[in-house]
């Protein structure tokens, strides 16, 4: 049986005949005169080949046909006006995805805020997190899995752009009982020449583990790896257990562990800077709109300071 597919007013006129059962009220709704509605129902009819009304002068009523149809009909007008609610609001920047990539440093410090308040700004965007290494980012956001990412610089190459959205000082972390532990006063890195430390691995963070050994290099020695750990919480759960001490950035001290001791350092140094980095010429509205925001909180945050 060969059948043509209706048209969506026609759907909608059907709908509105069906859920009143009066084609006069039908008509005021979508807004014609009765005659063209009802030669719109009746092409509909012709179309699937299947009766749909029961009507008489007097009384209109569905078939059991007609019956079925409705819903599916419902069903099927709404799903195209979500849809083309759901690109309006993307074409807005109201709606839509946007893939966040993230180093497991930012959720100590930048990243919960940022995340908090373009939220409640923008209830309507669906945001994919990805706990992500900054190399990995990089690939991510070359092969467009991800929108934008907070890493640690550097970048290679000159296809990205990027927003300072976090700068801080070095501390080290500290088992409690440890003698340099005691007092509030800073330390000298030189002070811990001969400390085993505990430090994330080369490959896995290049940029901060760079960072620390410019630290150490100025002080005048190579740290003694002792044991290295992935994760930052991994890091500052081995010092709690007296492993080693870290140069950690300061806003790991947020993660709380018992058994640590966070101490400032009288060295001046570079601080440790997270990037919110994206494509060049590759941003969207949904995260056109994220960098807007995180620009508008770092800046008040600069002005604070």
């Amino acid at each position: 049986m060969s059948i043509s597919t209706p048209e969506l007013r026609q759907l909608r006129h059907f709908i509105a005949v069906a859920e009143r059962l009066h084609f006069g009220q039908a008509a005021a709704t979508v807004g014609i005169t009765q005659p063209p509605l009802s030669r719109s129902i009746q092409d509909l009819e012709r179309r699937i080949s299947v009766k749909l009304l029961s009507r008489t002068r007097r009384h209109v009523e569905l078939t059991n046909e007609g019956v079925a149809f409705l819903r599916d009909a419902k069903q099927i007008v709404g799903l195209l006006e979500a849809a083309v609610l759901q690109v309006q609001q993307m074409a807005a920047g109201e709606g839509g995805r946007l893939a966040v990539g993230f180093i497991p440093l930012a959720d100590y410090g930048v990243l919960p805020r940022v995340l908090k308040d373009f939220k409640a700004s923008h209830p309507k965007i669906t945001l994919a997190l990805r706990e992500m290494l900054s190399p990995e980012q990089i690939t991510a956001l070359t092969s467009k899995e991800l929108d934008v990412g907070l890493v640690i610089p550097p970048l290679s190459g000159q296809e990205f752009e990027h927003l300072v959205v976090q700068r801080e000082q070095f501390v080290v972390a500290l088992p409690a009982g440890h003698l340099l532990a005691r007092g509030r006063g800073p330390l000298k890195v030189g002070q811990l020449a001969s400390e085993p430390f505990v430090q994330v691995p080369r490959d896995r963070s290049p940029g901060l583990h760079e960072k620390i050994n410019r630290l150490t290099s100025a002080a005048g020695f190579a740290p003694h790896i002792a044991q290295e750990a992935i994760q930052m919480q991994t890091v500052v759960s081995l010092v709690s257990s007296g492993l080693g001490i870290a140069l950690v950035p300061s806003s790991v001290a947020n993660i709380g562990r018992r058994g640590v001791v966070y101490r400032p350092l009288s060295d001046t140094h570079d601080p440790l800077e997270i990037w919110l980095v994206w494509r060049r010429g590759h941003l969207g509205l949904a995260a056109s709109g994220f960098v807007a925001h995180a620009r508008r909180l770092t800046r008040g945050k600069q002005k604070q300071a």
